[in-house]
């Protein structure tokens, strides 16, 4: 029977030496959905995401990923699953030697691509799917503004066509225009290709305008996960200082007279 969900963490503990991350993890992500993150520097938001493709390996539990097991995968099973998923670092981390067109070109030519005429054709693609000009391929990242770096981020992550994006922090450091620019161009690819999305962020107009589900890890634990509406009902001291501050409601207050 083929797994419905995307993502999966059954009963995750997470511990650093005497430091525990994660207590008795659950969460289910049907596929096609985008989920929110959100919690308190240091409470396991992003060794979540990389407990996902086997960077760090749970001290108790299972994580699923595309109907994976990651628990005892063997490194070729590991890696073809990589493949299946784009991640996108908080600083877009391109390498800084390369143009834009050899950094969105990367994961083809580190997977065995050699047909150059074909990833020029694939590379030219993603960069217009993110709205960037063929030109742009040849600046390097020094030339580029804070948003022309994540949507050159983002066009490499999508370059091997992922079914899974990983996201930590995509609008950090980003203006409000660039920020708000960046999110439209997520929301249109979400719906042309029906990726998953799990995605690690303190921006609450993200969470208002472009998840699906939002997860709340506070004190080790998951302290809630579903609806925005849903976590807004939730009582609990983090979810009552993040959601329910003076910006949280002018952010949430305008969303229901917009949409209420």
């Amino acid at each position: 029977m083929t797994d419905p969900y995307a993502i999966r963490f059954e009963h995750i503990f997470t511990s650093f030496g005497d430091k525990v991350v994660h207590q008795d993890i659950n969460l289910n992500l049907e596929y096609g959905e985008i989920l929110g993150v959100v919690g308190a520097s240091g409470c396991g938001k992003t060794t979540m995401l990389r407990e996902i493709i086997g960077l760090q390996i749970p001290s108790q539990g299972e994580v699923y990923a595309l109907g994976q097991s990651l628990k005892n995968i063997s490194d070729e099973r590991l890696q073809h699953l990589r493949n299946k998923c784009g991640v996108l670092f908080q600083k877009g981390a391109l390498f800084s030697v390369l143009n834009v067109f050899d950094n969105i070109a990367f994961p083809l030519r580190e997977i065995g691509f050699h047909d150059e005429e074909l990833i020029k054709r694939i590379v030219f693609m993603k960069l217009s799917m993110v709205g960037l000009s063929n030109h742009d391929a040849w600046l390097k990242p020094a030339d580029l503004s804070g948003g022309m770096i994540k949507r050159v981020a983002l066009a490499r992550t999508m370059v091997l066509e992922p079914g899974l994006l990983l996201l930590d922090e995509p609008t950090s450091g980003l203006d409000p225009i660039s920020s708000e620019d960046f999110v439209s161009l997520l929301c249109e690819l979400h719906q042309a290709l029906n990726f998953t999305v799990f995605m690690v962020t303190h921006d609450l107009d993200i969470l208002k305008d472009l998840c699906t589900k939002v997860a709340v890890l506070a004190d080790n634990q998951l302290v809630a996960f579903g609806s925005l509406d849903s976590v807004l009902n939730c009582k609990h001291p983090f979810i009552e200082k993040f959601f329910y501050n003076k910006r949280a409601q002018r952010v949430f207050h305008y969303h229901e007279a917009t949409h209420g």
